[in-house]
């Protein structure tokens, strides 16, 4: 599926193609949070690298977040104009961007499964949902983005509920 995105304010406008276009996964992460997370959480997507077009390169901004003490080697690209959060590169799996769910105006599949995940870092004024079709995390997931996704389209079962930590 083509996503396509943009910044709040126009000056940045991106496309690539993802086989994983399912908004799935909450992030509640302090990163995630303060950088792109409206609702306390962000919600990044998967897409391929070598698909990405950008225009408007020349306002986009790097963060790279201090982790331990450490800039961390996950590049948060932003706009330098507005703000807005656009996507997430990490130089562990090359071939990926993640786009923040929150940039894309493409519409996007509903998922049948919300992951809530990091929640050992969430804001107590965050009220994370419960029931059928949310899954819980105080940390990571024991499997990646591409395996949910992989499992759950072709009806695997829930992705992770053996290692679901709440």
């Amino acid at each position: 599926m083509k996503l396509e995105g943009s910044c709040h304010c126009g000056a940045v406008r991106f496309r690539l193609e993802s086989n994983t276009p399912f908004p799935y996964q909450r992030c509640y992460c302090s990163i995630c949070r303060k950088t792109a997370g409206g609702g306390g959480y962000a919600v990044n997507l998967m897409g391929w690298a070598d698909s990405l077009e950008v225009e408007g390169e020349e306002a986009i901004g790097v963060y790279l977040a201090t982790v331990d003490g450490r800039p961390g080697s996950v590049e948060r690209r932003f706009c330098t104009g507005c703000g807005s959060a656009l996507w997430l590169f990490n130089e562990k799996w090359p071939d990926l961007i993640h786009p923040f769910a929150s940039a894309i105006d493409t519409d996007l599949p509903k998922p049948d499964e919300i992951v809530h995940m990091m929640l050992e870092f969430r804001a107590s004024w965050v009220d994370v949902p419960q029931g059928p079709g949310h899954v819980h995390f105080d940390g990571y997931p024991g499997r990646s983005a591409e395996v949910w996704h992989d499992r759950a389209l072709v009806g695997g079962g829930t992705p992770d509920r053996e290692t679901n930590e709440g």
